[in-house]
């Protein structure tokens, strides 16, 4: 069979040159179009109509505004481009098995297989799916595959967990409305375990704290989606699993979840909820726990305009954060660092309408956090922004609010336009500026 050959193939020496593969395992296209053009000739016109990207999106990305973080995108970037599936996390591309004397067939990720019990599952392409987004090697195996036989052992949890902590990685590069389906399908999968399969009382403990971790992750899913009613369910599902594996810490955050969801519409019960958790998880969970409880603690109190509880909070986080010896701390707490609390102070300081206070500290933690956090980085500029305009830097708030929408442009995730909303109606007044008029207009697209 001869292979369909697109014009925007990149040749060969180009895709074995560093700064290319470098690029393309960040998922930097926009520079990977630079090359494409300036050295192989491929126009971004070219490279637009096989990508399937408005030729103005695709010369922006080329100038360094804004990221591809959606996994159809980068699918479709892959096969415009002929990027190989392993240089980018994806499964290898159909078209591989065709240009690639001796290679086996590829199975497609859209292929449906059955579960053990009779239902169809499309977990293995949903896996896939999100997983390209992430830059992640896909190499997990099916869950079905993780179990055999009715009698389950002590490495059935470990291994659980250890998916799970992979799978989490998906949420640094893609919104809840790409990730839920994959989270939730998990936590799922571990409820018929723990129902249809025979295991050790230590087991069954460890197999609930699973639970409750991947209901957590897919709670937070569905929160980022804009799903609050599941969002909500599924951390009072984390919450009794929790409660009933006897895993303080984990029960402590699914409260701490909670409490961020109760904050919008009565924050004395979320603060109350906050501090509930911080009580649960207790003085001897892990110090990134007890940092990341207390964080949120600070939220709650910011929220309500409460200054003492929230500075209060925020060292108290502080002190967790430094009694940190370097031990390995729960996965899904790791990624609490001192630039995060930087995050947490500087939004907690523009709730409370202290812009002094604020942006100097988020412009110090901002500069070190990575583009390919679209989404984060995005909500956490949305606050700069904000913070600006409360100085009375107009112009600089339209700048950083630029920025937050284009780092957002295709995150399915509904919290950093909603973020931004009310910063852009502030700016409205402005708009004689010619920055201000540019972010408007690029809001309206």
């Amino acid at each position: 069979m001869t292979a369909y050959q697109p014009a925007t193939a990149l040749p060969r020496d180009l895709l074995g040159r560093d700064d290319v593969r470098t690029a393309i395992a960040a998922h930097d296209f926009g520079t990977v179009f630079r090359i494409a053009r300036s050295e192989a000739g491929i126009s971004y016109s070219k490279i637009a109509a096989e990508s399937d990207i408005k030729p103005e999106r695709v010369g922006a990305l080329a100038r360094g505004h804004g990221s591809v973080t959606t996994f159809e995108k980068i699918a479709k970037i892959a096969d415009a481009l002929r990027i190989p599936g392993d240089m980018l996390g994806l499964a290898p591309r159909a078209w591989e098995s065709i240009t690639q004397p001796g290679r086996p067939p590829v199975v497609s990720a859209h292929t449906i297989t059955k579960s053990r019990d009779g239902e169809d599952t499309v977990r293995r392409r949903e896996f896939f799916t999100a997983s390209a987004g992430a830059g992640l090697a896909v190499g997990l195996p099916e869950f079905s595959q993780i179990s055999t036989g009715r009698r389950i052992g002590r490495a059935v949890p470990d291994q659980l967990r250890k998916r799970t902590a992979r799978l989490r990685r998906l949420d640094d590069f893609l919104g809840g409305g790409d990730t839920y389906r994959v989270y939730l399908g998990e936590q799922l999968a571990t409820k018929r375990l723990i129902r249809d399969c025979d295991y050790s009382e230590e087991t069954g403990l460890a197999l609930l704290s699973v639970l409750a971790e991947q209901a957590q992750q897919a709670g937070w899913a569905a929160f980022d989606g804009g799903n609050h009613p599941d969002a909500r369910s599924l951390y009072e599902d984390s919450y009794q699993a929790a409660t009933r594996a006897g895993d303080t810490a984990l029960a402590g955050n699914a409260l701490a979840f909670l409490s961020y969801q109760k904050i919008s519409g009565d924050r004395e019960a979320g603060i109350e909820t906050a501090r509930t958790a911080c009580r649960t998880a207790g003085p001897d969970a892990p110090p990134v726990v007890r940092a990341l409880l207390h964080e949120r603690l600070a939220w709650a109190y910011a929220a309500a305009g409460q200054v003492n509880g929230t500075e209060q909070a925020l060292n108290d986080a502080e002190t967790a954060l430094n009694e940190h010896d370097g031990m390995p701390q729960p996965d899904w707490a790791a990624w609490v660092d001192h630039n995060e609390l930087q995050i947490m102070t500087g939004r907690c300081w523009t709730e409370l309408r202290r812009p002094l206070r604020a942006v100097p500290v988020l412009e110090d933690a901002l500069a070190k956090y990575e583009d390919t956090h679209a989404r984060d980085k995005s909500l956490y500029l949305s606050w700069l922004a904000d913070s600006y305009m409360s100085a009375g830097e107009v112009e600089q708030a339209a700048s950083t609010a630029r920025r937050s929408l284009e780092l957002s442009a295709g995150v399915a995730s509904v919290r950093p336009r909603q973020r931004i909303e009310p910063t852009l109606r502030r700016l409205s007044s402005h708009r004689e500026l010619p920055a201000v008029a540019e972010v408007l207009e690029l809001a309206q697209t």
